[in-house]
């Protein structure tokens, strides 16, 4: 199976199970949250391993809790790399974040400080993951409602910074971007325009809720326009880069994920069209 990873793919999950087995829709990658493959045998594993024949696949993991304080899960590590071997995955995605303490977990993705001793943390513990992998890891921005008072640099610069001094690499969550710059106020465009974008291997889009006082990542509506307007912008400075619809609740008919799909990969395939005339010139 070819792990070719390209165009606008979507998540994995089991109100679809059956349709991807049954009528093997043409959809040109899946991502896996790893967490909900972990048991060993029984049916669910079956399935996936029939699913992973059909289509590549990547894999994206919640649990690492990568920026805590607290010793690295090798563990669960242990349990990721074994589900990239069975899966043939193409590559292993995580959050720039920490969701544990002392052993006690959070109910959330929490940020990190953005100071220059929690880089050096991350980078660290990020060494640590792509030596026991033997694997390069993504990092993902989150979706925050609070920010450090201490913070010595951007968000944009921070998770630059980790990308280039761990040799990692970036899976830019555009809503969670345009999330935060409505709750923090400031400009997503800046944002873009600070990140090193060469090291984005991945993108991930999804809907979120207007609470009133603040904007909500709930992964469970559909794209608003204003983050369609930020992925245009995007993919016209870098052309095609591999784009994930998230849905994780509320979960929709496999027809409307589709036309989310249909309309990033739209997006991609105008940005290739551009570049190649651009070529041509």
């Amino acid at each position: 199976m070819s792990t070719l990873i390209q165009g606008a793919g979507v998540g994995l999950r089991t109100p679809h199970l059956s349709h991807l087995l049954n009528e093997r829709p043409d959809v040109p990658w899946l991502e896996l949250l790893a967490d909900n493959w972990f048991a060993e045998g029984g049916t669910d594993l079956e399935l996936l391993e029939v699913i992973t024949e059909l289509y590549p696949v990547t894999l994206h993991g919640v649990n690492l809790s990568l920026g805590t304080l607290d010793p690295l899960d090798f563990d669960y590590l242990e349990k990721i790399k074994q589900l990239m071997q069975r899966t043939h995955t193409a590559w292993y995605s995580e959050h720039c974040s920490f969701s544990s303490f002392e052993g006690k977990r959070t109910p959330d993705l929490l940020p990190l400080p953005y100071t220059h001793e929690a880089l050096r943390h991350i980078c660290d513990r990020i060494d640590q993951v792509q030596t026991f992998l033997g694997e390069k890891l993504l990092i993902e921005n989150i979706s925050c409602y609070v920010e450090c008072a201490d913070n010595q640099m951007s968000e944009a610069t921070f998770i630059g910074e980790v990308a280039r001094q761990a040799g990692c690499e970036i899976l830019l969550d555009i809503n969670n971007l345009y999330v935060n710059s409505v709750n923090h106020r400031f400009d997503p465009i800046d944002y873009l325009n600070e990140l090193p974008l060469f090291s984005v291997k991945q993108l991930h889009l999804s809907g979120h809720d207007d609470k009133g006082l603040f904007l909500l990542d709930s992964h469970g509506s559909e794209i608003i326009p204003a983050v369609w307007e930020l992925y245009e912008y995007l993919i016209s400075k870098t052309g095609d880069i591999p784009t994930l619809i998230e849905w994780d609740h509320d979960i929709p008919s496999w027809e409307t994920l589709m036309m989310e799909c249909r309309t990033a990969q739209h997006i991609l395939n105008r940005a290739n069209t551009t570049a190649g005339i651009k070529d041509i010139a």
